[in-house]
């Protein structure tokens, strides 16, 4: 990966990790998503008119990556619910560069170097170990392990699919605008239907708070999906996790939530790994 590229994803990782935390912070976490995801269909739509229309062997990817990613919305707000931040968002991410890897050598022949996959798995190490942190002290929690997992599953599937997609599509800023006026649709819709005339009351105290996850979060992915069309799929969903240090700290400073020395030691796994991802021989 290119210094650009690197820094590109690192950015992600930021906007990421802070959408994130957003959407956990606000209570009610169907409210939370669907502003989030609605404000993702407008900023989708606003951009429609100024970027190429996905070419058409994108589209198969695409769709199925708005599936997928509405899974992900749902498995991600269960885990919000059952399980404490710094615990389900490192549980989350961290589940999916080892998966990635397999699946990109699976379907984009995208088979890591010895570096890569040493840089890869030094990555997985630091970022368990900051999730298991999370766990410390307490009996494990089943329910939101199994959902965080489950989510990381939908992560790593989006990863692949979008890295297929937007690779086809001729424009990573045309794919990422209507991907997300497709996927867009589905939780406001679903949100307006369960609560109908209450709806209003329950979106107006977070509107700002959420419209702004909401530009984060088209960031985040419209910075992923650029990188993906530069380099391969497994370094960049390795380094795109390192997120979880970011959670990590909003997570200690914002929910009061420990951080500790433990999870210093993880991040300098993470900081190892990393060096060997982007190690060019």
């Amino acid at each position: 990966m290119t210094p650009l590229v690197t820094a590109a994803v690192l950015l992600a990782a930021v906007t990421h990790a802070g959408w994130n935390a957003i959407a956990h912070r606000i209570a009610d976490k169907l409210t939370g998503f669907a502003l989030i995801s609605g404000g993702g269909l407008l900023i989708g739509l606003a951009l429609v008119p100024f970027t190429a229309v996905p070419a058409a062997g994108a589209w198969p990817y695409l769709l199925v990556s708005a599936a997928v990613h509405i899974a992900y919305y749902a498995l991600l707000m269960r885990s919000f619910r059952l399980g404490d931040f710094g615990q389900a968002y490192p549980i989350a991410r961290g589940s999916a560069p080892l998966l990635v890897t397999v699946l990109a050598a699976v379907f984009a022949h995208e088979v890591p170097d010895g570096w890569a996959t040493a840089g890869i798995a030094l990555s997985c190490a630091g970022l368990t170990g900051v999730a298991l942190w999370g766990l410390r002290g307490r009996r494990p929690d089943w329910a939101a392990i199994g959902a965080a997992l489950a989510t990381g599953v939908t992560i790593a599937v989006y990863t692949v699919v979008d890295g297929l997609g937007v690779r086809e599509s001729g424009s990573s800023l045309g794919y990422i605008a209507w991907l997300m006026a497709v996927q867009g649709t589905v939780l406001p819709a679903y949100f307006l239907y369960r609560h109908r005339a209450g709806a209003w009351a329950l979106l107006r105290p977070h509107a700002r708070l959420g419209l702004l996850g909401a530009a984060l979060s088209v960031a985040a992915y419209a910075l992923v999906l650029w990188a993906q069309t530069r380099a391969e799929l497994a370094p960049i969903a390795a380094l795109r996790e390192s997120s979880i240090l970011v959670g990590a700290a909003i997570g200690a400073v914002f929910f009061k939530e420990r951080f500790g020395a433990p999870r210093i030691a993880a991040a300098g796994l993470l900081v190892v790994g990393i060096g060997l991802m982007l190690h060019t021989g």
